[in-house]
């Protein structure tokens, strides 16, 4: 199976995009060839800056870009783009409403031997509490591409979270990403519904072979866009299957797994477990020895949906 880094796809697509649109401009934060922004600076150097290890000034020069009508995207890591220059996006990009994207590349432990200082944990809570911001995750390098192409088209702050490591394709060319939607990716029963985002769906999929084995049939829904959340689809989720488990590569607060409960408690509870990282940092190390450390691999989605069908069991007597 063909793998490719979403943030490899990511390269592909702004550059791609830069052809076909005079107006995109690119600035980056002293890591081009880490988040493959090299392509488009080559072809289209008028449209590109590197404004140096300044995560700040990168979003004060995007803001002020985008006044002038300009599509302007910044390319940094997710710890950076969220943490270092959060102040910046928030007064300066989601408060005038202006018309910025924000590559954030190294998102959660996937990231791996860099370590938790590169590894972005906590971005998507910080983002998704910026007033005008959107917030979006693909689950693999198609989603991705077809994900830069749909923003861009779309006005306002948009926050795109991208992967530092390959991973296999999980979409062919047929799929149609839209902003505010999730996408079911497998339908097998209604036991339960496993939500996902990122890479956290393929590690979905990989859990739904060995939930068949034990007689559990699920859906599995990738649910790319964070934020504005695809709150219907939720709430018919929990009606048609009783019970939710959502898996995320992030902390488990603030995260998927917080905007799936609140829709859930507002409209129609019902059982629910979040896989993610527990309130807690990662470490270096191999990704998938990490997800394994940190409960995130398909056995912990698996047991997670054993209890969640348990609890619909006891709810019933």
């Amino acid at each position: 199976m063909k793998e490719i880094s979403t943030r490899e796809a990511f390269g592909e697509a702004i550059a791609e995009l830069g052809e076909i649109n005079k107006d995109v401009v690119v600035i980056d934060a002293d890591i081009s060839k880490s988040t493959y922004t090299t392509t488009f600076h080559k072809k289209f150097p008028d449209r590109a800056f590197n404004v140096g290890v300044a995560e700040q000034n990168l979003m004060l020069v995007a803001a002020g870009l985008a006044t002038t009508g300009k599509i302007v995207f910044t390319s940094t890591y997710a710890v950076f783009a969220s943490m270092r220059a959060c102040e910046q996006v928030r007064t300066f990009i989601c408060y005038p409403n202006v018309n910025v994207k924000i590559h954030a590349s190294h998102g959660g432990i996937q990231v791996g031997a860099d370590g938790p200082t590169h590894q972005g944990t906590e971005d998507i809570a910080i983002m998704r509490a910026l007033p005008n911001m959107k917030v979006i995750h693909p689950a693999d390098a198609i989603a991705t591409k077809k994900a830069v192409f749909e923003i861009a088209k779309d006005y306002g702050p948009t926050y795109l979270r991208t992967m530092r490591n390959p991973s296999p394709i999980i979409y062919d060319d047929s799929y149609k990403f839209e902003i505010g939607k999730g996408n079911i990716v497998l339908d097998e029963g209604n036991d339960v519904a496993i939500i996902a985002t990122g890479i956290m769906v393929l590690m979905a999929l990989e859990a739904t072979k060995l939930l068949k084995e034990r007689g559990i049939r699920v859906k599995v829904v990738d649910m790319s866009t964070i934020k504005p959340i695809d709150s219907e689809l939720i709430i018919n989720l929990a009606k048609t299957t009783g019970g939710i488990v959502t898996c995320e590569d992030h902390n488990i607060i603030g995260g998927l797994g917080s905007a799936v409960a609140e829709v859930l408690v507002e409209n129609y509870p019902v059982p629910m477990k979040r896989i993610g990282l527990k309130d807690t940092f990662g470490e270096s190390g191999n990704w998938k020895e990490l997800f394994e450390i940190y409960g995130l691999s398909p056995k912990h989605i698996v047991e997670a949906c054993i209890e969640i069908v348990k609890n619909k069991v006891r709810s019933l007597s």
